[in-house]
């Protein structure tokens, strides 16, 4: 099954902070987090892999640059105004996989990927903690699919 991508047109563009124009979406999970965060009244502005966190690649030492999926201005309902860094994975891409008996390649590429994820994600919530920020990671689970 190939991946839903396209373009997404806001209803409210003065809410996108960014070009309203080129907002591309790479999931249909994306894209169902887009559209709450156009038509929910709470969400002040948002913007969809606008800015980047700088990070150093724990394998080869790099400086690279991880760019999460939002950057979303909320007011609460105790009218608190909160910035959420909000990237969107796939539950089996959140946990550790369990380890096999046979180091299979697929196996071997979950265990890197969840290694280097867990990497930026640690440095993100770091990176937001400084800035007063929420980071926050949505799965299937929170978002009814």
């Amino acid at each position: 099954m190939t991946p839903l991508k396209g373009r997404y047109r806001p209803t409210h563009p003065q809410k996108y902070k960014g070009d309203p124009t080129n907002i591309i979406y790479r999931s249909s999970w994306e894209l169902k987090y887009m559209k709450w965060c156009d038509h929910n009244q709470a969400v002040i502005s948002w913007q969809s892999e606008e800015f980047f966190i700088p990070y150093r690649h724990p394998i080869d030492g790099k400086i690279r640059r991880y760019f999460p999926d939002f950057l979303v201005k909320i007011k609460t309902s105790q009218n608190i105004v909160e910035t959420w860094v909000v990237e969107i994975k796939p539950m089996y891409q959140v946990k550790e996989p369990k380890p096999q008996n046979r180091k299979t390649k697929k196996y071997l590429t979950e265990v890197k990927t969840y290694a280097i994820n867990r990497y930026k994600w640690d440095y993100a919530i770091e990176w937001c903690k400084d800035r007063g920020y929420k980071f926050i990671i949505l799965t299937e689970k929170e978002l009814n699919i």
